[in-house]
Protein backbone atom coordinates (compact mmCIF):
# COMPACT_ATOMS: atom_id res chain seq x y z
CA UNK A 1 0.00 0.00 0.00
CA UNK A 2 1.36 3.49 -0.65
CA UNK A 3 1.59 6.63 1.36
CA UNK A 4 -0.75 8.16 0.01
CA UNK A 5 -3.51 5.47 -0.33
CA UNK A 6 -2.75 5.08 3.51
CA UNK A 7 -3.76 8.53 4.30
CA UNK A 8 -6.95 8.57 2.05
CA UNK A 9 -7.81 5.78 4.48
CA UNK A 10 -6.96 7.74 7.40
CA UNK A 11 -8.81 10.59 6.54
CA UNK A 12 -11.74 8.73 5.11
CA UNK A 13 -12.03 6.70 8.76
CA UNK A 14 -11.87 10.54 10.60
CA UNK A 15 -14.43 12.01 8.13
CA UNK A 16 -16.90 9.06 9.08
CA UNK A 17 -16.09 9.07 13.04
CA UNK A 18 -16.79 12.84 12.89
CA UNK A 19 -19.84 12.23 11.09
CA UNK A 20 -21.11 9.68 13.80
CA UNK A 21 -20.26 12.04 16.34
CA UNK A 22 -21.92 14.66 15.34
CA UNK A 23 -24.61 12.56 14.88
CA UNK A 24 -24.51 11.00 18.54
CA UNK A 25 -23.48 14.37 20.17
CA UNK A 26 -26.86 16.10 18.87
CA UNK A 27 -28.95 13.26 20.94
CA UNK A 28 -26.34 13.90 24.09
CA UNK A 29 -27.16 17.66 23.53
CA UNK A 30 -30.80 16.91 23.09
CA UNK A 31 -31.23 14.34 26.27
CA UNK A 32 -29.05 16.77 28.38
CA UNK A 33 -31.24 19.93 27.60
CA UNK A 34 -34.53 17.45 28.33
CA UNK A 35 -33.33 16.28 31.53
CA UNK A 36 -32.41 19.77 33.13
CA UNK A 37 -35.79 21.14 32.43
CA UNK A 38 -34.47 23.71 29.54
CA UNK A 39 -37.68 24.77 27.56
CA UNK A 40 -37.35 27.67 24.44
CA UNK A 41 -38.73 30.96 25.26
CA UNK A 42 -42.02 31.18 24.92
CA UNK A 43 -42.67 27.69 24.11
CA UNK A 44 -45.63 26.46 26.64
CA UNK A 45 -46.06 29.61 28.36
CA UNK A 46 -49.27 31.32 29.61
CA UNK A 47 -49.82 35.18 29.61
CA UNK A 48 -51.94 34.83 32.15
CA UNK A 49 -51.28 34.04 35.57
CA UNK A 50 -52.03 30.09 36.35
CA UNK A 51 -54.22 29.61 39.23
CA UNK A 52 -52.50 26.78 41.76
CA UNK A 53 -54.38 24.92 42.43
CA UNK A 54 -57.06 25.36 40.39
CA UNK A 55 -60.14 26.22 42.16
CA UNK A 56 -63.61 24.65 41.78
CA UNK A 57 -66.43 27.64 40.75
CA UNK A 58 -68.92 24.64 39.75
CA UNK A 59 -69.69 23.84 43.46
CA UNK A 60 -71.50 27.49 43.66
CA UNK A 61 -74.81 27.59 42.48
CA UNK A 62 -74.86 30.50 39.99
CA UNK A 63 -77.97 32.25 38.49
CA UNK A 64 -78.27 34.60 35.63
CA UNK A 65 -79.46 38.29 35.41
CA UNK A 66 -82.68 36.86 34.39
CA UNK A 67 -83.26 35.04 37.39
CA UNK A 68 -82.49 31.20 35.41
CA UNK A 69 -79.90 28.55 36.59
CA UNK A 70 -76.25 28.86 34.80
CA UNK A 71 -74.70 25.75 34.80
CA UNK A 72 -70.31 25.92 34.15
CA UNK A 73 -70.35 22.41 32.21
CA UNK A 74 -71.31 22.33 28.77
CA UNK A 75 -71.17 19.81 25.96
CA UNK A 76 -69.62 21.73 23.67
CA UNK A 77 -66.31 22.47 25.68
CA UNK A 78 -67.11 26.20 26.05
CA UNK A 79 -64.45 28.41 27.96
CA UNK A 80 -65.79 31.43 30.21
CA UNK A 81 -63.91 34.60 30.48
CA UNK A 82 -65.12 36.01 33.87
CA UNK A 83 -65.63 39.48 34.61
CA UNK A 84 -66.46 40.74 37.76
CA UNK A 85 -68.17 44.70 37.23
CA UNK A 86 -67.86 47.05 40.40
CA UNK A 87 -70.04 49.34 41.45
CA UNK A 88 -70.58 52.48 39.61
CA UNK A 89 -67.97 51.62 37.27
CA UNK A 90 -68.77 53.38 34.78
CA UNK A 91 -66.68 54.13 31.80
CA UNK A 92 -63.57 51.85 32.75
CA UNK A 93 -66.38 48.47 32.79
CA UNK A 94 -67.34 50.12 29.37
CA UNK A 95 -64.39 49.71 27.92
CA UNK A 96 -63.86 46.05 29.33
CA UNK A 97 -66.72 45.08 28.12
CA UNK A 98 -66.16 46.58 24.24
CA UNK A 99 -62.37 44.74 24.78
CA UNK A 100 -64.39 41.74 25.60
CA UNK A 101 -66.51 41.69 22.68
CA UNK A 102 -63.74 42.30 20.30
CA UNK A 103 -61.64 39.64 21.94
CA UNK A 104 -64.55 37.48 21.09
CA UNK A 105 -65.38 38.53 17.45
CA UNK A 106 -61.20 37.87 17.28
CA UNK A 107 -62.49 34.06 17.58
CA UNK A 108 -63.75 33.86 14.48
CA UNK A 109 -65.18 30.24 14.11
CA UNK A 110 -64.53 29.51 17.29
CA UNK A 111 -66.44 32.09 19.38
CA UNK A 112 -69.05 30.40 20.21
CA UNK A 113 -66.96 28.22 22.12
CA UNK A 114 -65.88 31.31 24.54
CA UNK A 115 -68.56 32.66 26.56
CA UNK A 116 -67.87 36.15 28.85
CA UNK A 117 -69.58 36.20 31.88
CA UNK A 118 -70.34 39.55 33.69
CA UNK A 119 -71.41 40.43 37.02
CA UNK A 120 -72.69 43.27 38.06
CA UNK A 121 -74.31 46.01 36.20
CA UNK A 122 -73.65 46.10 32.30
CA UNK A 123 -73.17 49.76 31.17
CA UNK A 124 -75.03 51.73 29.41
CA UNK A 125 -74.54 51.82 25.19
CA UNK A 126 -72.36 48.60 25.57
CA UNK A 127 -72.02 46.11 22.65
CA UNK A 128 -74.68 43.55 23.61
CA UNK A 129 -73.32 39.95 21.96
CA UNK A 130 -74.72 36.24 21.45
CA UNK A 131 -72.41 35.25 23.81
CA UNK A 132 -72.64 37.83 27.39
CA UNK A 133 -74.15 36.08 29.69
CA UNK A 134 -75.00 38.60 32.64
CA UNK A 135 -75.59 37.12 35.76
CA UNK A 136 -76.78 37.85 39.15
CA UNK A 137 -74.94 39.21 42.33
CA UNK A 138 -73.16 36.05 44.40
CA UNK A 139 -71.18 37.12 47.01
CA UNK A 140 -69.88 32.88 47.86
CA UNK A 141 -68.62 33.46 44.14
CA UNK A 142 -67.10 37.14 44.67
CA UNK A 143 -65.30 35.44 47.64
CA UNK A 144 -63.77 32.17 45.64
CA UNK A 145 -62.04 35.17 43.26
CA UNK A 146 -58.35 35.57 44.71
CA UNK A 147 -58.82 39.33 44.25
CA UNK A 148 -61.82 41.71 43.83
CA UNK A 149 -62.31 44.64 41.17
CA UNK A 150 -62.60 48.38 41.76
CA UNK A 151 -62.85 51.09 39.22
CA UNK A 152 -58.64 51.24 38.97
CA UNK A 153 -58.31 47.63 39.06
CA UNK A 154 -60.02 45.11 37.25
CA UNK A 155 -58.67 41.55 36.60
CA UNK A 156 -60.50 38.74 34.14
CA UNK A 157 -60.42 35.15 35.10
CA UNK A 158 -60.74 32.32 32.88
CA UNK A 159 -62.69 29.50 33.68
CA UNK A 160 -62.34 25.65 32.00
CA UNK A 161 -65.32 23.94 30.74
CA UNK A 162 -65.88 22.31 33.76
CA UNK A 163 -66.27 24.94 36.57
CA UNK A 164 -62.54 25.52 37.41
CA UNK A 165 -61.06 28.90 37.94
CA UNK A 166 -57.65 27.92 35.76
CA UNK A 167 -56.45 31.40 35.13
CA UNK A 168 -55.90 35.16 36.05
CA UNK A 169 -55.52 38.83 33.96
CA UNK A 170 -54.18 41.12 36.35
CA UNK A 171 -55.52 44.83 36.09
CA UNK A 172 -54.20 46.31 32.65
CA UNK A 173 -53.49 43.54 31.25
CA UNK A 174 -53.30 43.23 27.21
CA UNK A 175 -55.84 41.33 25.57
CA UNK A 176 -53.36 39.77 23.33
CA UNK A 177 -52.09 37.77 25.49
CA UNK A 178 -56.09 36.34 26.40
CA UNK A 179 -56.44 36.01 22.75
CA UNK A 180 -53.03 33.82 22.58
CA UNK A 181 -54.25 31.58 25.65
CA UNK A 182 -57.67 31.27 24.01
CA UNK A 183 -55.76 30.27 21.19
CA UNK A 184 -54.42 27.54 22.51
CA UNK A 185 -57.01 26.29 24.57
CA UNK A 186 -59.58 26.17 21.74
CA UNK A 187 -57.64 23.87 19.66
Amino acid sequence: MTEATARDKLRSRLILLLVVAMFFSSFGIAAYLRFTGWMPGGHGKNIGELMQPPKNLAAIALKRADGSDYAWTSDNQRWQIVFVAPQNCGTPCAQMLDTLHRLWLSEGRLADRVQVVWFGDLPANAPRFRMLVPMAANPQFLQALPDTASAQALPVYLVDPTGYLVMRYPPGFEPGGLRKDLAQLLK
